[in-house]
């Protein structure tokens, strides 16, 4: 009878537990957890603090004796690992109920400590109001302080998922929030552009963030507030803080053992098996090979830490034979009313990388314009420039967002090109998608865009363009170009271009816009088959231009957007 030690619980370690029963009815199983929960929803705490979850029991996938029931095992809660000896092939814990030490042998070990919130050393930074979001006890923390001092005001610090997912959530609870990042954007995933319609959207929502303008300390003010200090200068009062700034991997006890321990985790081969054969680790405390740049990385997502849990136990029953493969890194996440997701690499991650890409945005609707109710929908994809393969793709909007990332994740997963993104079958009916998904259509213009059929332009050379050797042509309605448009663009309706091509300067570069791409593509065509060879299209068109170079402000820029029933975007004031 095998003997399998589990250190550490919830999604890798009571995963990995499960699997094992179920492989093997008879082995020993013993599972080791420092917490009170072995298996709970740290997706859903935001959403228990802001009270869209109600009831504290449904954080609590399993507990300890439900567990021990159904998969009889045991389950050894407030009980800290703090040695390994892979030699004589024992571990040595403490009992932290009774402070009892004691040592338990086993033939398998698992390894999945998970990783702990950044506390970086910022002055006051241990004050009591200053709390972090990682499991349930943090949670009960900060619900308990919220009902018993009544916050009025809170600082987020942090613009990663889980921040926002807290500013949300505490707004919805009456506290004030702000933001603070010290990066340029929130959602450092999303590519620049695409997290400025994040930002506009929090603008929206009435909570205040600040970029590029780190927290350099915590001080007590004379009302009694908690002071935050950033680099500008600007001091944030405050009556709570929530540190959202990451995690890191725990590798101590890995590192204790003498285990083979990297820059972003415990090592481990493709059958998630460390430096000693006898010693497996799964989780957010792992590095593995980056299926893309096959550099090694790490990743805090529950969704590959299952996978990895039911891998190392087919694994450790059944011998080495089933490989991890990596993650793509399929994240997606609430923000108010929009829904923000991400997979794959970004294009700034392809920049750093050295690697060729192409990056296009495209803006359709989330089901036929004809049917009451279409919402905006903007997807970006990165992709080779000679093959075509999928590298990336983000994509925000209001509805549908998350199965299209979906889609594109699986391509991703299976190597995929822009042509496979183009033959997805979907489910169509006008409530639900258009003819042609806005995910096929992502794929069509990346063929186009590949095959020079439609050469394009990004925000950026537009906004830096040379007005002496290139001409700005906005091709949407005059009532559209009379509300807003790009300084000293021209402004030529589509419909009206064929009979007003000698208006158009043939010596020049010709950047054609229009609200999303769909009628500048019209118009590339129409110009480079009556002879204009130097034509491009913005991609993503005024909307994503805006986006990226407009100053923040409180005015929702999808207010005024409509889809007609050719699916095309207008704006409302046309």
């Amino acid at each position: 009878m095998k003997k399998y030690l589990i250190v550490g619980g919830v999604a890798g370690g009571a995963t990995t537990a499960a699997r094992l029963r179920r492989l093997d009815e008879k082995a020993e199983i013993i599972l080791f957890e420092r917490g009170q929960h072995i298996s709970y929803a740290n997706c859903g705490l935001p959403y228990y603090i802001g009270g869209k979850i109600e009831e504290r029991d449904k954080l609590l996938v399993q507990t300890p004796e439900d567990f021990e029931q159904r998969f009889s095992l045991e389950v050894r809660i407030e009980n800290e690992v703090q040695n390994i000896n892979k030699e004589e092939k024992y571990i040595e814990v403490k009992n932290l109920k009774t402070d009892q030490l004691y040592q338990e042998q086993y033939d398998k070990l698992v390894l999945s400590p998970g990783a702990r919130p950044v506390r970086p050393p910022i002055p006051g930074v241990n004050d009591s109001r200053i709390f972090t979001i990682r499991n349930v006890s943090d949670t009960d923390r900060i619900k308990e302080y919220i009902d018993q001092n009544n916050p009025q005001r809170a600082v987020i610090v942090g613009g990663g998922f889980i921040g926002l997912e807290m500013a949300e959530n505490l707004h919805k609870s009456g506290i004030f929030s702000t933001i603070v990042e010290m990066a340029e954007q929130v959602m450092t995933p999303l590519d620049y552009e695409m997290a400025a319609e994040v930002h506009q959207h929090l603008k929206v929502k009435g909570v205040e963030f600040y970029l590029s303008d780190p927290v350099m300390s915590f001080e007590d003010s004379e009302d009694r507030e908690l002071a935050v200090v950033l680099k500008s200068g600007k001091v944030l009062q405050s009556d709570m803080v929530v540190l959202a700034i990451g995690v890191r991997p725990e590798t101590e006890l890995a590192e204790k053992a003498g285990l083979d321990v990297g820059e972003h985790g415990i090592k481990v081969n493709e059958y998630l098996q460390t430096s000693d054969q006898n010693i497996y680790a799964v989780g957010d405390a792992i590095e593995y090979e980056c299926p893309f740049l096959k550099k090694k990385k790490n990743t805090y997502l529950a969704g590959p830490a299952n996978r990895q849990g039911r891998l190392c136990a087919d694994n450790l029953v059944k011998g080495n034979k089933r490989k991890y493969e990596g993650s793509t890194d399929t994240a997606i996440a609430k923000v108010f009313d929009l829904t923000v997701a991400s997979t794959g690499l970004s294009e700034k991650t392809l920049k750093n990388e050295n690697i060729d890409y192409i990056s296009t945005i495209t803006h359709s609707a989330s089901h036929a314009g004809y049917y009451p109710g279409a919402k905006p929908m903007s997807i970006k994809i990165t992709y080779a420039p000679d093959t075509g393969k999928l590298f990336g793709a983000q994509i925000i909007g209001y509805a549908g967002v998350d199965k299209r990332i979906d889609m594109l994740a699986s391509v991703l997963k299976f190597s995929g090109t822009i042509y496979d993104v183009q033959e997805i079958e979907h489910a169509y009916a006008p409530p639900f998608s258009s003819a042609k998904d806005p995910v096929n259509i992502a794929g069509y213009v990346a063929e186009n865009v590949i095959q020079d059929v439609m050469p394009i332009v990004d925000w950026q050379d537009v906004k830096n363009y040379q007005q002496e050797s290139t001409y700005l042509l906005d091709v949407r309605t005059k009532g559209e170009y009379n509300m807003d448009h790009i300084e000293n663009s021209v402004n030529i309706p589509v419909d009206e271009l064929r009979n007003n091509l000698d208006k158009i300067p043939a010596d020049k570069k010709i950047y054609v816009y229009c609200a999303a791409g769909i009628r500048g593509y019209l118009a590339v065509r129409i110009l480079k088959q009556h002879g204009f060879d130097r034509v491009y299209n913005l991609t993503g068109g005024i909307k994503t231009y805006n986006f990226a170079t407009q100053k923040q402000s409180n005015e929702d820029i999808f207010e005024g957007d409509y889809f007609t029933k050719d699916d095309i975007l207008y704006d409302r004031s046309s």
